[in-house]
């Protein structure tokens, strides 16, 4: 519903970024060449003999919104959908994909899978779906079973990687073939992924740009009396139409207060708001980028203003620490000194550093406060806001940043009090400084960074780190 006498959203998203040119050039980046994927897969290969195994079995399930459940099967062939790929160690043996087993399949291109011989459609089946007997992961699983035993694999060990999503997939498996040995070895994927090739960068690099043409765009049309929901689309259509894969991948907070990690809501923009693009995800062939930005709208109070000021310093305390050898304790802790020295921490620690999603001091749950906050916007529709989010004042995690990866990958590093690893050339990650007080002050900025031989690169440079600015009258 609208909340404001307006023209027709479609109309007016149109008109406002009519006029809107980014201020540098994009050019998408070409996939990854075959030549990489075959040496993803001659590694892989060489970690299974070491590890023993005879054979590996990937398993990606589908999640809501077509999206794989994980990242491993688009890392190891380029196969951005749900699917099994059993590999052989034996270099001579093809590699065999189970796929096409959830409703929520897409056709390639793009994702035609690389280095894969055959592709099996197992289909999925039920009473309800297809008024066929039968469920789609148990006939994966004895379809797995009869590939393994066409390699003669039925009384082999077996490496096997997934996630939550493969529990009875594997459990359907391991009793159709009860003289196997399965292990879990999700870490064989999760070391090659932790320094990033020239190649893999330029997609880093691609994601990072297309998260600064979606900030322009939003920043183009930020002004009172236009909707968040008018500030995500224009950040939308920015990047998706530079190449990005989804939509929803990144969040929006707006209110006097300066709130991040929000969706939009109907909110309409008004003087003294503050406004969060935190970018968690776009996604450039399947590699993404995180930045965060902040808008202020109008005048706002002295203590918000410290507190931007405070986190953007952090930021940049921490990035002139990068460097091959750094410490990632080091960094972290350079980038909460502002904060330190403002009174607003007293440590650096992620062990005792308060954090919005805390729990209480000995570990038990925490009650969020239940009150009313007032939020016409809000009511407009029909609803109240009765309770004060965060629960509780500090940054939003209690450290600094994180790696950044492949679309669905876990976090393989973070940088933070208790990390004493050194950064190496190839690694790609995230500085956000974080800061939340309740119905108070709010601030969420941050930079993507990729460690070069002799310092950084910092991939999200063409938006400036620095608050955007609107005047009330814009």
């Amino acid at each position: 519903m609208n909340t404001h006498a307006t023209m027709a959203n479609g109309s007016r998203i149109g008109q406002l970024l009519a006029d809107f040119q980014p201020d540098f050039d994009f050019t998408a980046p070409l996939p990854l060449p075959v030549e990489e994927f075959e040496e993803r897969l001659r590694k892989i290969r060489r970690q299974a003999v070491e590890a023993g195994h005879d054979a590996i079995v990937v398993h990606a399930g589908s999640v809501g919104w077509f999206h794989a459940s994980n990242a491993y099967l688009r890392y190891i062939c380029d196969w951005m959908r749900e699917g099994v790929l059993i590999i052989p160690t034996d270099s001579h043996q093809p590699l065999v994909l189970l796929s096409f087993f959830t409703q929520s399949v897409l056709l390639p291109p793009g994702g035609e899978p690389v280095l894969v011989d055959e592709i099996w459609q197992i289909g999925p089946i039920g009473r309800e779906y297809a008024d066929r007997p039968g469920d789609s992961v148990i006939k994966t699983a004895e379809k797995c079973a009869q590939v393994l035993a066409r390699f003669a694999l039925t009384a082999a060990q077996i490496g096997i990687i997934g996630d939550r999503t493969s529990l009875t997939f594997w459990a359907a498996l391991g009793s159709l073939t009860p003289k196997c040995k399965y292990v879990a070895d999700n870490a064989i994927l999760d070391r090659l992924q932790k320094v990033r090739s020239p190649r893999e960068i330029a997609l880093f690099r691609g994601a990072a740009q297309m998260i600064s043409l979606g900030t322009q765009a939003a920043y183009h049309v930020a002004r009172p009396g236009v909707t968040d929901h008018e500030i995500y689309a224009a950040f939308s259509f920015a990047q998706l139409a530079a190449g990005g894969e989804t939509g929803d991948g990144y969040q929006i907070g707006i209110n006097e207060f300066g709130t991040h990690c929000g969706k939009p809501y109907g909110h309409v923009v008004r003087p003294g708001d503050l406004i969060n693009l935190y970018i968690s995800n776009v996604t450039c062939r399947g590699y993404t980028a995180q930045t965060a930005r902040m808008i202020a709208v109008g005048d706002i109070t002295p203590h918000q203003e410290d507190v931007l000021a405070a986190c953007t310093e952090g930021v940049k305390q921490a990035e002139k620490l990068i460097r091959p050898g750094a410490l990632m304790r080091d960094i972290n802790n350079a980038a909460f000194v502002p904060m330190i020295e403002r009174g607003m921490l007293t440590s650096p620690e992620a062990r005792t550093m308060p954090y919005n999603w805390a729990p209480m001091p000995d570990g038990n749950a925490r009650l969020i406060p239940h009150q009313y906050v007032q939020d016409i916007d809000w009511e407009a529709q029909g609803r109240k806001l009765m309770h004060v989010y965060p629960a509780t004042h500090g940054p939003h995690n209690p450290n600094l940043g994180h790696s950044v990866g492949m679309a669905g990958a876990q976090n393989s590093f973070n940088i933070s009090s208790h990390n004493y690893d050194t950064l190496e050339e190839g690694m790609v990650f995230v500085l956000h400084t974080q800061w939340l007080e309740p119905l108070s002050a709010g601030c969420n900025i941050g930079d993507c960074y990729v460690v070069t031989k002799d310092g950084f690169e910092n991939l999200s440079r063409h938006t400036p780190l620095e608050t955007h600015r609107v005047t009330a009258g814009n």
